[in-house]
């Protein structure tokens, strides 16, 4: 079982600065999905939002990963999808991000997928 290194902070914590890192490069749609009560959950949160370009999403990881190292000095357990570009995930164990294409995001629908979740919803106005 895989397990984050820096317990200091809580996933929780971890999944606010998660949101953060992409408001500051203006994600669209922003949400906080808290799996803790969800059955057979292997993650604490998702966090996910959406980008309108390539570059956008490349943007928002490096944000996410900027952020997050700022105030905890933690690195991704694992990062993937960087070169397709219409895919992001970055797990740091208890909380994975994904940084979605708008058409990704849709088809994928991991907010109907995980409906059980309690999603907090963002204002995209938050940076």
């Amino acid at each position: 079982m895989k397990e984050r290194k820096n317990k200091e902070v809580s996933s929780k914590e971890l999944s606010e600065l998660v949101a953060k890192g992409m408001a500051e490069k203006k994600g669209v749609d922003i949400k906080i999905m808290d799996l803790r009560k969800v059955k057979n959950s292997f993650t604490d949160f998702f966090v996910i939002c959406s980008g309108n370009s390539d570059t956008q999403i490349d943007a928002l990881a490096d944000s996410v990963e900027e952020e997050v190292y700022k105030a905890t000095k933690i690195d991704p357990w694992q990062k993937e999808g960087k070169a397709n570009g219409e895919w992001i995930l970055i797990d740091y164990v208890d909380v994975i991000a994904h940084i979605f294409n708008k058409d990704r995001r849709e088809h994928y629908d991991l907010e109907e997928l995980w409906g059980d979740a309690i999603v907090t919803h963002m204002e995209d106005s938050v940076a």
